[in-house]
């Protein structure tokens, strides 16, 4: 592995990917910290302080995971790069029903080229929208989180339009970026920001852990010998695990059909249809940790308007104290309610991801067009039905594995009393973002590593000569 890095700078082009790539992610990491006009950093940040562990805390710290953006410092790319992947999703949902965009696809680069650019438009629009929520809530309520003198007057016509201008220009140079790496670097330019947002909290969680050590354990709030153990394993079994279900496949067997023109005979070659273990990829956590965060907003909020008036009726004490009991166990990650119905939803996103993306009928169709088959099976309908059966039982497999690892930081959190901001790398979003996206860059340097003749990190090595090609043994028929 030693020789392989070494490798990757003896090639030129390869080399300035990567320092491209690197440079890109810098720029990122530097205007992350440009704060918007206007806004009080000190009390935003003491306000965010306040609301870990609530509802609208937990909603922050989501939105921060997956978009490389901070709502916790309101800076120009606070917002990150959700405004872009949500467009992108909500496009490919699209593509599904719309005869258009559907047409659009089947155009090769053209069409998709012309979807990038709708993706986009839809962009700007959805920063201008989501910006402007999030300046009303900087300027409402009892204390505001911007300076006095942005409250009123021409003052504030300013603020408004400089922070709405600001959010959206940052998003859309954070795509721009992405789109450079893309072009010019290597990886995914939008996975790599996403990922380069959620390995910078890794210092602060490591400096927690390291400040809140103690050989006893005994004071509130310190982390014993054993629990800094678990830790460390658990980190490195979930990992190891995140990686297998990321890799893992079932490979369908397929047989060509043979061909004779002439004296020759063409096709007949065998080979694997492979369907992802975890075809929703992170999808299913987003959408269920989504929606798990506005259930206890709104049951807390029914609960606190019903006044307390004895006169009114038993009725309206009933519905408080349901109200009060549905906020209280939504806002409790740890407890029975919250961990059952989170389940139920990411297995409920998983098949409903799976059945967006995965085209049975067409696959079917395309085998069967390029003479190919499942060997057993009639080309046509009952193909896609075994496909479709297939991917039902493997889809249950797929979804239970996340289920695991969505649950395990809110467990290890409640249990041992560690903040989330430690526990979200034994599992959750951000470790699969981080697990897919890094297996996708050393997949893609060893791709260019091989392509020149050089020693990969996956490849044998034979005494550091490059890698070993297997031959038929000596005396082999």
């Amino acid at each position: 592995m030693l020789n392989a890095f070494f490798n990757i700078w003896r090639i030129r082009e390869l080399r300035n990917k990567l320092f491209f790539t690197l440079g890109m992610l810098a720029i990122y990491r530097i205007g992350f910290f440009i704060p918007l006009p206007g806004v009080d950093q000190s009390a935003l940040k003491e306000w965010a302080e306040n609301a870990q562990g609530g509802a609208v805390g937990n909603l922050i710290a989501y939105v921060s995971i997956f978009t490389g953006g901070s709502f916790q410092q309101s800076t120009i790319f606070g917002l990150g790069i959700m405004p872009y992947i949500s467009a992108a999703i909500i496009f490919q949902l699209l593509a599904t029903v719309s005869e258009k965009l559907k047409a659009l696809q089947k155009e090769g680069p053209a069409g998709r080229q012309k979807i990038q650019e709708y993706t986009r438009y839809a962009t700007v629009g959805l920063c201008l929208v989501q910006s402007a929520f999030w300046l009303k809530f900087l300027t409402s309520g009892q204390n505001p989180l911007v300076y006095p003198e942005f409250l009123s007057g021409g003052y504030n016509l300013l603020f408004w339009g400089c922070g709405i201008l600001g959010l959206t220009a940052g998003t859309v140079f954070l795509m721009w970026l992405g789109e450079q790496i893309d072009k010019y670097g290597i990886g995914n330019g939008i996975s790599l920001i996403i990922t380069a947002g959620i390995i910078a909290s890794m210092p602060t969680a490591i400096q927690m852990i390291v400040e809140g050590f103690s050989l006893t354990g005994g004071d509130p709030g310190s982390y014993g010998f054993d629990t800094v153990v678990f830790l460390v394993i658990a980190f490195v079994a979930v990992v190891a695990g995140s990686v297998v279900i990321t890799q893992g496949q079932r490979r369908i067997p397929i047989q060509q059909a043979k061909h004779t023109r002439g004296r020759r005979v063409y096709g007949g070659q065998k080979s694997y249809l492979p369907l992802r273990v975890n075809h929703g990829g992170v999808m299913p956590i987003i959408f269920a940790s989504s929606l798990m965060i506005f259930p206890s907003m709104l049951f807390g909020y029914f609960a606190g308007s019903i006044p307390p008036d004895p006169t009114a009726g038993a009725i309206y004490g009933f519905f408080s104290g349901i109200f009060g009991f549905l906020a209280d166990n939504f806002a409790d990650m740890t407890g029975y309610l919250y961990c059952v119905i989170y389940i139920g939803l990411i297995y409920f996103f998983a098949y409903f991801w799976t059945t967006v993306q995965f085209q049975p009928k067409e696959m079917a169709t395309q085998l069967r067009d390029n003479g190919s088959f499942i060997p057993g099976l009639r080309p046509g309908p009952r193909t896609a039905e075994y496909l479709e059966t297939v991917m039902e039982r493997i889809t249950y497999v797929g979804a239970g594995f996340l289920s695991v690892i969505a649950i395990i930081p809110t467990i290890v959190a409640g249990v041992f009393g560690i903040p989330f901001l430690v526990t979200q790398f034994l599992g959750g979003t951000g470790l699969l973002i981080v697990v897919s996206v890094m297996l996708d860059f050393v997949q893609r340097i060893e791709a260019n590593l091989l392509m020149r003749n050089y020693q990969g990190f996956l490849a044998s090595s034979d005494s550091g000569r490059g890698p070993r090609i297997r031959g038929p043994r000596s005396g082999a028929a």
